[in-house]
């Protein structure tokens, strides 16, 4: 569970979020919605830990994020899979290794690990890519790449930043059906995006909460949390 008491952020000499309190249970199936620059983003990266609350108290699986040892650090990220919007790969890697660069840091059995990649690159419709060095993709392909490999090792949780923002309506529908696959797995997801229709799809598929920051507070379906 990731829990959020009082949480604020200053960016820039100006407080970007402000007082959000929030219980993100286990299984949970999340939407975070609101106006460019009104924080989604880094949001996200308090969440996994890549920023630190200004002020209040964020705690992943019961321990606060600025608490946290290196080791406990590197354990949480192993549990949370990230899809961020401007994805970066290793360049001279192909892009079925960079997929699969969390099996090298984790050090888990690479037999089921090979099978995972297979099946995930054949979801996000790589297969034929698999051999492509990331310059030769396009964006949207790589925004795919992100959501494969943010779930080859099945996290508990993944955070995906605007996942469908470059790909076509029909390859939008095969990434939220792959999201709502690993919701039924028991994983908790998160997905910042713009897009109302791919909200509106998704609720025919899984009970979704849907959140909105508007003015530095976290609002939830328009009311306050």
């Amino acid at each position: 569970m990731i829990e959020l008491e009082k949480v604020a952020y200053s960016y820039g000499g100006g407080e970007l979020l402000s007082d959000i309190s929030l219980r993100v249970q286990p299984g949970s199936f999340h939407f975070l919605t609101g106006p460019s620059g009104a924080g989604k983003t880094t949001f996200l990266k308090l969440l996994h830990g890549e920023l630190l609350a200004t002020s209040g108290k964020i705690r992943v699986g019961g321990i606060d994020t600025r608490t946290m040892t290196r080791d406990q650090i590197a354990l949480i990220r192993r549990k949370i899979g990230v899809v961020p919007q401007n994805t970066q790969f290793l360049d001279h890697l192909r892009i079925s290794d960079n997929i699969a660069l969390p099996l090298i840091v984790s050090g888990r059995d690479g037999t089921e690990a090979e099978r995972n990649l297979e099946e995930l690159m054949a979801w996000v419709g790589l297969t034929a890519h698999r051999d492509a060095l990331p310059p030769q993709l396009s964006g949207g392909e790589r925004q795919r790449a992100a959501l494969a490999r943010a779930g080859f090792l099945s996290p508990d949780i993944v955070l995906a930043d605007e996942p469908t923002g470059n790909v076509d309506w029909e390859m939008s529908q095969r990434l939220l059906r792959l999201l709502v696959e690993l919701n039924k797995m028991g994983k908790t997801i998160m997905i910042a995006t713009h897009d109302l229709a791919l909200i509106r799809a998704a609720k025919s598929q899984v009970q979704a909460r849907v959140l909105r920051i508007s003015e530095r507070r976290l609002h939830l379906a328009g009311a306050d949390l």
